[in-house]
């Protein structure tokens, strides 16, 4: 039986074409988030995908005009947590994280369409997809030290591989917005099309029939090559923004130092400024865990990191922040958390084997 909303509508709708899967997240009115049930169904569909040589690639998007996927259902995880169900709240990330995984080690072509907003649990699908493709309307972001908890969905290892020096470090604290071409530049998708164009896209993926590659990335690339008429090849480069993320988070291991070296800022004083105040204003314990384990999981391999990351929402889902930090950004919108501790000087880490910065 599809899993179904509340509307009678299933919440992964699956098309099946001559050559290609679709998976397609129907939980509009929240922007698509996931739920351990759809995390599950996608699972099982990439399964089916994986079984059946007749399919060669797996196309995943959201419906509605607002995002592609916003992230893991905050408000029902939220509740789960006040319930003290800790054990159901362990096992959305566990599957989470499994999804996330088996979607870098899938063995066939993956393309997902980020258009609109991508984040946290749709950052982590995405990441392990080949192609990603991004719109002038996309908005990825990491804002979850916003929230009382820190980018995971194994970003805290793969951003490394894909940004460049210095952004694991800032998109990870600072949850900064990345629109459009920005997310190409830096490293968080591959590809820039026009929303306008995408049922042209989608009805040209659908209607492949050609014989692909043997290899996964060579397949890909023969993909890619297909669809290259409706990519913009454009993308602006940064170097001034690159040299301050650099200076300023490339390699840091304390939040002291970031804030002492925004705080000493000479060029860019706006930004420094806009930036300083952003942490400030973040759970203490969120940052310090995030750049913990930026530090722990660069250069790591993924399993090592998703299993660092297991053990690192363990521990946030049961502190104080994580419960505050939803009241106060997502169901009563006073934008006034009551962060515990206040200052990431007070903050304590569960390990000091996983988890290598105490605030210092």
């Amino acid at each position: 039986m599809a899993l179904r909303s509340a509307q009678g509508e299933p919440e992964v709708i699956v098309k099946r074409y001559p050559c290609m899967m679709e998976i397609i997240l129907n939980r509009p009115r929240v922007i698509n988030a996931l739920t351990t049930e759809t995390v599950l169904r996608i699972r099982q569909v990439l399964d089916e995908a994986l079984e059946k040589d007749r399919y060669h690639f797996v196309l995943l998007l959201g419906t509605g005009n607002r995002g592609f996927c916003a992230g893991g259902d905050l408000k029902r995880l939220a509740e789960t947590v006040k319930e003290k169900s800790f054990a159901v709240a362990d096992q959305f990330f566990k599957e989470e994280y499994a999804l996330d995984l088996f979607m870098h080690r899938f063995p066939k072509p993956v393309i997902v369409i980020a258009d609109g907003i991508t984040m946290g649990g749709g950052l982590g699908i995405a990441a392990g997809a080949n192609i990603v493709i991004a719109t002038e309307q996309t908005l990825m972001a990491m804002p979850e030290s916003r929230i009382g908890f820190f980018p995971d969905v194994g970003a805290t290892g793969w951003m490394f591989a894909k940004c460049p020096r210095g952004y694991p470090e800032y998109l990870g604290l600072s949850g900064y917005e990345m629109k459009g071409a920005e997310c190409i530049r830096l490293g968080m998708a591959n590809a820039l099309t026009k929303r306008g164009d995408l049922p042209r896209l989608r009805k040209a993926l659908q209607s492949f029939s050609e014989k692909l590659t043997d290899g996964k990335t060579m397949a890909a690339r023969h993909l890619r090559s297909h669809l290259a008429p409706f990519f913009r090849e454009d993308i602006r480069v940064n170097p001034e923004m690159d040299a301050w993320v650099a200076t300023h988070f490339a390699g840091k291991t304390s939040i002291r130092e970031i804030m002492n070296s925004l705080s000493r800022c000479s060029q860019e004083d706006r930004l420094c400024q806009d930036v300083y105040r952003r942490l400030s204003e973040r759970s203490p314990t969120a940052l310090v865990l995030t750049l913990a384990l930026l530090r722990h999981n660069e250069g790591r391999p993924l399993e090592e990191v998703f299993a660092a990351e297991a053990e690192a929402a363990r521990f946030m889902i049961r502190h104080p922040d994580y419960l505050e930090g939803i009241r106060a950004r997502i169901v009563d919108k006073d934008d006034q958390p009551h962060w515990q501790p206040t200052t990431t000087e007070e903050v304590i880490l569960p390990d000091e084997r996983l988890f290598i910065e105490k605030g210092s």
